[in-house]
C-alpha cells in the first residue's frame, strides 16, 4: 500500500526511475488516469543521464494544459514502493505547468503495473 497525497485536490506519489545503473527518487509525480502515458520533467530525469540524443525524435503532445514537446526513453524500470515495471518506455517533456509536479503517472503504467486506486483510503495497491 503507497500513500496518496492530495496537492490541490490532485492525487500525487512518488517514483523512482532507473536508467543506465542511476536511479532517482522522484517526488511529486500525478497519478493520472485521464492521461494515456506517463511522463516526468527534463530537468529532474536529466540527473541521471536522460537527456535528448542528437537521433532523438521530438513528438508534440496534447492535453488538458495544451501542447508540449517531448522525446521517448525507455528506461530500465519504474518503481512505486516495491512495485517495479521493467524496460518501461516515458515521456520527457518540459512540464511548466505552473505548479509544483515532477511527473505524471499514465494509464500505460497503472494498467500494466495492474494498480488499484483506493481513493477512500487514498492508496494506491498493486494486484500482482
Amino acid at each position: 500500500m503507497i500513500p496518496i497525497e492530495l496537492k490541490q485536490n490532485l492525487p500525487f506519489t512518488s517514483i523512482t526511475v532507473g536508467y543506465q545503473g542511476n536511479a532517482i527518487d522522484i517526488p511529486h509525480v500525478l497519478i493520472d488516469t485521464g492521461s494515456g502515458r506517463t511522463i516526468f520533467a527534463a530537468d529532474i530525469v536529466a540527473q541521471i543521464g536522460i537527456v535528448p540524443l542528437e537521433n532523438d525524435m521530438i513528438y508534440t503532445i496534447r492535453g488538458v494544459g495544451g501542447t508540449e514537446a517531448v522525446f521517448v526513453r525507455c528506461v530500465d524500470y519504474l518503481k512505486i514502493g516495491k512495485h517495479r515495471l521493467t524496460n518501461f518506455e516515458i515521456e520527457i517533456g518540459g512540464m511548466d505547468y505552473g505548479f509544483e509536479i515532477n511527473g505524471i503517472v499514465g494509464m500505460d503504467f497503472l494498467l500494466d503495473a495492474k494498480a488499484v486506486i483506493h481513493l477512500k483510503k487514498m492508496i494506491i495497491e498493486f494486484n500482482l
